[in-house]
This record gives C-alpha cells, structure tokens and sequence, in this order.
C-alpha cells in the first residue's frame, strides 16, 4: 500500500516537474548567500568587529518594512494570480533579486551594503512568502485534494534540500565567487519558466472598454478593495481558516523574530563564521527533506495533518530553548537537530488552507493568510533588535546573550496553546 501511494504521489508530481526544478534552483540561489551575508554586512558596517548592533537593527528595520507593505502585497498577489494567471505572477516574483545581489558582486563596501539592503526590501516585499503562496495555488490547480498534503511535503522537502546545495555551494566556494554564481542562478530562472512552464489558470479574454485611463484606474483599485474583502471573508466565514491563521501568526512572530537575528546572535556569542553558519543550516536542511518528502507522507493518512502541525509546534519550542540557552558551542548544532521536526509546521498549514478553500480561492486563502504573517514578521523585530543587541553588550542586565530569542518564542507558544486555538483546530 505505501508502495502504491508513493507511485501516487510522484505521478501527481510529474506536471509539477518545470515548476519544481525552477523553484528549486532559485532557492539554491539565494540560500548559498545567507551564510556569507552576516560576515560581509558586519565587515562592511562594523569592521574588526564579531558584534555588529547596527547589522542587527538594519536587519530589524527591514523585516519591519518589509512585514508592513507584504500585508497588502501578499493578498493582492494572490489574488492576482488566481484572475491573470500562476505564471506571470512567479516570473515576476523570481525576478526580484536579482539586482540587490548583483549591487553586492560589484562592491561590498559600506555605501553599496546601504544599497543592498534598500533593494533587498523591495524584493522581498514582492517575493517574501509570495512565491510559495503562489506556487501552492498552482499546485492546487493540478493535485487531487487526497494527494495535495503529500504534495506540498515534498515541495518544501525540495525546499530542504535546495537549501542543503546552496550550504554546501557556501561552503566550499571561495567568498568572492558565491554572489557571481547564485546570480546566473538567479537569471536562468525567470527564463527558463517563461518558456516551459504552463499556465493553468483559463484566463478571461475580454478586455474592457473604457475610455479613458482613469476609469481603468479606478476600476482596477476597486476591484482590488473588493477582492481583499473576499478573500477577508473565505478565512473569516471558516472555523478552520480562522484557528489556522491564529497558529501561523504567533509561530511566525517566535519563528521570524529568531531567524533575524540569529546567524549575528551565533557569530557574537561563539564567534561562528561562513563554514559554521553553513554546516549548522545544512544539518536542518538534510534532517528536513528525510522529514518532509518520507516522514509527513506516511504519517499524514493515519494521523492528519493537524496533529503534525501540534508535534511540529512542540518541536520549535524545543529549538529555541536550546538556542536561547546555549552554554557552549555545540549546543547550537543540537538546536538545529530540531528542524527536522519544525519545518513540518510549514508543509501541515499549507494543507491545512489548501483544504479547506473551494479551488476557486487557492490564492485568496493562501495569500491572506500569508498577509496575516507577515504582520507578525513586522512586530517581532521590534522586540527581537533591542533584546538581542542589549543582551550581546556589555551593558546587559544579566548573562543570557540568548535571552531575545526565548522571548517571543515563549510568547507565541503560550498563545498557540490557548484552549480557543485548540478547539478551532481540532474540531
């Protein structure tokens, strides 16, 4: 029977195959870079320094502006996608950064960090979340509803394992070589989906008539105002949606707020560099894809993709206990041990939304839901940069350099344990 349902699965992932590969090679992309990221914003903003406060407020900065403006973004590209089409959408989104990268090849000096960071802000504005959103609508358009759990765990399975190439590529290419590289990466992309990829949206043909270009102007915002409500109103009208979006905005104010600070947390506090930063990223990936593309597919027909999500949320209070209260420096890697678990959080909620949206509102969900976290990706750097650059001083009121990271991982799940949540979950 496992036999067959494998069979199953890769069948349903066969039209998936240029989309797949497409995805793939973007996230190689831009995870060989991560690692090297931290050690060229601190050189650049705090040179002969292992401490940087100024890259972890910038940090904090930008996930603040990003989070605001992927409030309205996130659901309008969904939206969007669901009434222009799936592939127009993605080629744009994976087109985005391409330049903030290309300003770092040219010069890392401390103007052209500046310049990085500003056009980092709009591409993630527009890709952040976006393509997965999007790609998981595009899936929605092609898989069976039995089959689309299974799915979506070996796409972020893939995700994984993108993720592991990219640490390796970091960890074994020379400094100067991995913006170059994850650039040609990043341009085939957008031009190899333009031409193989296959649209699945029928799209209306009808153009409207208007006369004059403010009408269309107006027409298109309201339009716009009057999708946002729908899709307002898809999560709101159901219990699932609703209990699922409450999950997602307090893990995603514990999780994003640890991961933005993180990688300088582990420099600072155990003076980790480019080499370490990628074996303790390639440990999670390895761990995730055995979790995401065998674990979750076998488990889901028996259990449901909602007690996976519950041990998946356990998992990640583990991995921030053990970061915030790291005493010495291997303790770190067994923090990532617990990413083999967590990462399932993703995968479970996508299913989740994705079952429980008529086909016609993939990308409203999808987006909206994903607007919702990325409110929470906005208010967790204002917790998250003073903490952890007070905490990494001299002036901290007590010895616990991980101290920020406990915080809003506490808070999140003390919410996600609430016994409303639970009852809209499990009902």
């Amino acid at each position: 029977m496992e036999g067959k349902s494998n069979m199953s699965t890769f069948k349903e992932l066969k039209p998936l195959i240029h989309l797949l590969l497409t995805l793939c090679i973007h996230w190689v992309a831009e995870e060989m870079t991560v690692s090297v990221l931290v050690d060229v914003t601190t050189n650049a903003l705090c040179p002969g320094q292992t401490t940087c406060s100024q890259a972890i407020y910038i940090n904090g900065l930008q996930q603040t502006v990003v989070g605001i403006f992927k409030m309205f973004v996130l659901p309008i590209l969904g939206q969007l996608s669901d009434e222009y089409g799936r592939k127009p959408l993605l080629l744009l989104t994976l087109s985005t950064s391409i330049v903030p990268f290309a300003v770092l090849a040219w010069n890392q000096s401390r103007e052209f960090v500046y310049a990085y960071y500003v056009l980092r802000i709009i591409s993630f504005i527009i890709s952040q979340g976006s393509i997965f959103c999007i790609a998981v609508a595009y899936v929605a358009d092609i898989v069976s509803d039995s089959k689309r759990a299974a799915v979506f765990s070996w796409i972020t399975g893939l995700f994984s394992a993108s993720h592991v190439i990219g640490n390796l590529l970091a960890r074994f290419l020379p400094g100067q070589c991995i913006f170059p590289v994850s650039i040609c990466l990043l341009v085939f992309c957008p031009v190899y989906m333009h031409f193989f990829l296959a649209e699945t949206v029928k799209l209306d043909l009808r153009r409207e008539q208007d006369s004059t270009c403010l009408c269309k102007t107006v027409k298109v915002l309201h339009r716009r105002v009057k999708s946002m409500k729908d899709a307002a109103a898809v999560v709101i009208s159901s219990p699932t949606l609703r209990g699922i979006s409450l999950v997602s905005f307090f893990y995603e104010l514990g999780m994003s707020g640890i991961t933005s600070v993180l990688l300088y947390y582990l420099k600072a506090a155990f003076g980790y560099n480019k080499n370490q930063f990628s074996e303790i990223l390639m440990m999670v990936g390895v761990g995730s894809i055995a979790s995401q593309i065998l674990v979750l597919p076998l488990l889901n027909p028996f259990v449901g993709e909602k007690i996976i999500l519950c041990f998946a949320l356990l998992a990640s209070i583990a991995y921030a206990l053990f970061y915030g209260f790291a005493w010495a420096p291997w303790v770190p890697y067994l923090s990532a041990s617990f990413g083999v678990i967590y990462v399932l959080v993703k995968p479970a909620t996508y299913a989740i939304i994705s079952n429980a949206s008529s086909s016609n509102d993939q990308g409203k969900a999808q987006g909206f839901v994903a607007g919702i976290q990325s409110v929470a990706s906005l208010l967790s750097p204002l917790a998250m940069s003073p903490l952890t650059s007070l905490f990494l001083s001299d002036d901290a009121p007590f010895d616990c350099k991980g101290f920020s990271i406990l915080k809003p991982e506490e808070r999140s799940n003390q919410n996600d344990a609430g016994e409303d949540l639970e009852r809209s979950l499990l009902q």
